[in-house]
């Protein structure tokens, strides 16, 4: 029997009341979750849909991304890394110039430029900024990643991280810690003080460690770490403590005389493992990459002015909106009112299906960016209607042990109208600042439309095969 040979039977869409006055008078009903797409991508949505190549290159595309096994294999410095000709510096999201900058992004720049010697004075590293004088690159565009501002300089010591199946690499910087950090816009004597003995003492001890320990398989800490409460973007600290084990006695074993101040370090900085994840996360989606007629989000990235998204079928491109200011709460007397837009690499966790599309494996997360326990479970939920699988080895206990959804799919976004789930921090506005607080954000519809819009004038007509 089918609907049209039955009983009367109504299916239902949108708001509950006709449903329930129709129960209300025994008529059998059907609901069902419909949304309209996106305003504007309805052809461009249906030609990307009859793409011959989309199915196989999603299925292709997806595989790649959860078959990686990311693991840490060094710890070196960026200038042995990366090109870095002098005066350069890479940073978070899609490119920007100076006159575009935010605050926190100037901040960081600012104190990029004293920490290595380019400048010796706040004043001649503004100048020398403005003038142009001073090569700017996205992390994105080099294998890298930074959190917040993710200013990288020659000096500092970076995260070192290779696929074993796909044979990638990726890189992210260490985690200066909590407080008044680059990373956040802030560049005070503290600020410089510190990543100056990064670079003398915790960089070289590290990097022997790692030496010694081998490679790390840094997808088996996530997996553990999600059973553990943590979500990996803004709560790593069962994933620190996991790592910190792995490293402590190597630790000891290279540098005696430095191991308690590493150790402390490293201990005391429960988003520690942040940046290590950052980089399995970017190389996990890079595997991804370049796969034509896919339709799978490998980056989402931003540099505290835009929120920028690439697709795997279309290369290097940037897609871009404007950033969003984080929901959230606050810290001190901080307040909406000092928050800068949106701002950092980290949403590659999401990409990679972690951070906010598995909160529910992080209740306590709420306590953190605002919201109650059952918003962390919704709002990972939520994320299963707009990506192409569920990770094999991300898995969340609260959810019977299934899978994170992973595979942001541009035309699901358009389909559902819903936008991937971030939970970040909050800079400050105003250069020097440093972290206000922190929260959820929604990215701008306009970087998804864009892309799809991209997608569909790349697509092949099936009339042609």
């Amino acid at each position: 029997m089918t609907l049209l040979s039955g009983p009367p039977h109504v299916v239902t869409a949108g708001v509950d009341l006709l449903r329930e006055a129709l129960d209300a008078q025994a008529v059998p009903t059907t609901p069902v979750d419909w949304r309209p797409p996106l305003p504007g991508t309805a052809g461009a949505l249906a030609r990307v849909l009859a793409d011959p190549r989309r199915r196989a290159a999603n299925e292709r595309a997806v595989h790649r991304l959860t078959s990686s096994r990311p693991l840490l294999v060094g710890v070196r410095r960026a200038s042995e890394l990366l090109d870095l000709p002098q005066p350069m510096f890479l940073h978070a999201g899609p490119p920007l110039d100076w006159e575009r900058a935010s605050g926190p992004m100037r901040g960081a720049l600012i104190g990029a430029m004293l920490l290595e010697g380019y400048a010796l004075a706040e004043e001649d590293a503004r100048a020398r900024l403005e003038s142009g004088a001073v090569r700017l690159e996205p992390c994105h565009h080099h294998r890298t990643v930074g959190p917040m501002a993710g200013v990288v300089s020659p000096s500092m010591w970076m995260f070192e991280v290779r696929d074993d199946v796909h044979e990638g690499v990726a890189y992210c910087s260490l985690n200066e810690g909590l407080g008044r950090v680059l990373r956040y816009g802030a560049y005070g004597p503290e600020v410089l003080d510190r990543l100056g003995w990064m670079d003398r003492v915790l960089g070289p001890v590290l990097s022997a460690a790692v030496e010694l320990a081998g490679p790390i398989d840094l997808r088996a800490l996530a997996a553990q770490a999600l059973q553990m409460g943590d979500e990996l973007h803004n709560r790593n600290r069962a994933a620190t403590s996991l790592l910190l084990r792995e490293l402590a006695p190597y630790v000891v074993n290279a540098a005696p005389g430095h191991a308690a101040e590493v150790l402390r370090f490293v201990g005391g900085n429960d988003h520690f493992f942040l940046n290590a994840a950052m980089a399995a996360a970017k190389v996990s989606a890079d595997a991804a990459r370049d796969v034509p007629g896919s339709s799978l989000v490998v980056a989402m990235a931003r540099n505290g002015t835009d929120f920028g998204v690439q697709v795997s079928g279309l290369g290097d491109r940037w897609f871009t909106g404007p950033a969003g200011v984080p929901d959230g709460l606050y810290l001190g007397a901080y307040g909406p009112a000092d928050a800068n837009p949106d701002i950092g690499d980290s949403t590659i966790t999401e990409t990679a299906g972690l951070g906010g599309f598995a909160m529910a494996a992080a209740p306590a997360i709420v306590r953190f960016v605002g919201g109650e326990v059952a918003d962390a479970v919704a709002a990972t939920r939520s994320m299963y209607e707009i990506t192409l699988a569920e990770h094999p080895a991300y898995q969340i206990p609260a959810l019977g042990f299934r899978g994170t959804p992973v595979g942001i799919d541009v035309t699901l976004v358009a389909r559902t109208g819903l936008l991937p789930v971030v939970n970040t921090g909050i800079a400050g506005r105003v250069a020097g600042t440093g972290q206000v607080g922190a929260g959820l954000v929604s990215p701008p519809v306009e970087a998804f439309t864009s892309a799809l819009l991209a997608l569909a004038e790349s697509a092949l007509d099936p009339f042609d095969q």
